[in-house]
């Protein structure tokens, strides 16, 4: 009988700040980090999850994982890869912690990397990649993942079934689809604010020849700086690629729909993060007076509530759902069922490090059990860390490569795990000093 006996917990970060990576403007100096756990078993079987940050705190989110350990020890796997739901509702509701949320912010997040290491065990027990295993459950499997709690005002259980069941019919065929085509990816890594011109204009120019048919520009810090940078990107990849912009919440609600509109002659395919991500209201008012240059938002949404009354509101037009932001898996399973319910496409938020390698699998889950249809669905792809990685992911032609190893391809090398150890690992030590 297989049993949770112990977790390990790794504060990991990369640099990445040195050669302004991952640099927006909002978050000037990012060190893409991991709060990294392992569900440790007794055997070679492990679960491997982690939360996303860019550096400082991410110390706060590798306690907070610890905090949740007593939930987790003398588990039976096998019980718990038969009912994650609950397993994940169990993380969510503890009657104290909640206290220090509800269902957001370092809890949260560490209940994602506990549920998304949870699934990556289960991946691995069953030999199937995450996004198979999703796809390979019944609809009424597949709505017990969900915390219904607050949203079946928007969408309930009964009509998450009558669609998932609507779309199963086509599985096989788009698991086919998938198989051979892969995913469509955009790329990201030619836009950080940090990089000069000729850098945005060289790497946006590699992203098109590399197969990708959408890019994206970081903007918000100074309008002169993004209107020139914009211009030499839309030069260098031509009017049928598009580029979005991301503001990565810089502005006010008047701000955005005034600087966003100063962009629109070069033909912006979406605004993304234009405010605060909590201003269900402000998006709303932005997605009007911008229109037609859509709306994104969700890397930074704390839970499924605010994704919902984002969508009942009719405030935004890109879903971007974040694999370690929200409560992993399950949460991300209702939030896409939300986004399907109202007709509004998701594009997934990855980049950091292993973002893409994680969410690749709930993407592809979307495609094949949940949307069905890949009209206007891109995947966020950035070119960093992923050689630190057991199972990186397969970029062909501008497409995600879907994953055939078992799990949530989350696995880091432990060579990594080691030299990147913050604060003491072989990486820091010069850094620091």
């Amino acid at each position: 009988m297989l049993q949770i006996v112990g977790i390990d917990v790794h504060d990991v970060r990369f640099p990445t700040s040195i050669g302004s990576h991952g640099s927006d403007a909002m978050h000037v100096d990012p060190d893409y980090s991991a709060a990294y756990v392992v569900l440790r078993t007794g055997t070679p079987l492990e679960g491997h999850g982690f939360a996303f940050t860019i550096g400082r705190g991410n110390e706060v989110i590798c306690a907070a994982i610890r905090a949740l350990e007593p939930y987790l020890i003398g588990l039976e796997v096998e019980a718990v890869a038969q009912d994650l739901g609950s397993f994940g509702k169990r993380l969510t509701h503890d009657s104290q912690l909640r206290w220090l949320g509800p269902e957001k912010g370092a809890m949260h997040m560490a209940a994602a990397a506990i549920i998304n290491a949870m699934w990556d065990l289960a991946g691995r027990m069953a030999g199937k990649p995450v996004w198979r295993l999703l796809s390979e459950m019944s609809p009424e499997q597949i709505a017990d993942l969900v915390d219904w709690r607050y949203i079946e005002d928007a969408l309930s259980p009964a009509e998450a079934i009558d669609l998932l069941s609507r779309a199963e019919p086509g599985r096989k065929e788009r698991i086919a689809v998938l198989e051979k085509n892969g995913y469509p990816a955009y790329a990201t890594s030619p836009g950080w604010l940090g990089y000069d011109d000729e850098t945005v204009i060289r790497l946006s120019q590699q992203a098109v020849e590399d197969g990708f048919r959408q890019i994206k520009l970081k903007v918000g810090a100074d309008l002169e700086d993004d209107l020139r940078r914009f211009k030499a990107a839309r030069k260098a990849v031509g009017p049928q690629v598009r580029i979005a912009i991301d503001a990565n919440q810089r502005w006010g609600v008047q701000e955005a729909i005034e600087w966003t509109r100063a962009l629109a002659p070069y033909d912006p395919w979406w605004v993304e993060e234009p405010t605060n991500p909590d201003d269900v209201l402000g998006h709303a008012a932005i997605r009007r007076a911008v229109a037609p240059v859509r709306v994104a938002t969700g890397e930074h949404v704390a839970n499924r509530v605010v994704f919902k009354q984002l969508l009942q509101a009719g405030a935004v037009d890109v879903v971007q759902i974040d694999a370690c932001r929200v409560a992993g898996v399950t949460e991300n399973v209702a939030i896409l069922l939300l986004a399907a319910k109202f007709g509004v496409p998701v594009c997934p938020h990855a980049g950091g490090v292993g973002l893409c390698e994680v969410v690749q699998h709930l993407a592809m889950f979307d495609y094949i059990a949940v949307s069905g249809t890949l009209t206007d669905r891109a995947l966020e792809y950035v070119d960093h860390l992923h050689e630190h990685f057991i199972d990186p992911v397969i970029i062909n032609d501008g497409r995600y490569v879907a994953p055939q190893a078992p799990g949530f391809s989350a696995r880091m090398r432990p060579n990594s795990l080691a030299v990147y150890r913050f604060p003491d690992g072989p990486a820091w030590g010069s850094v620091i000093q």
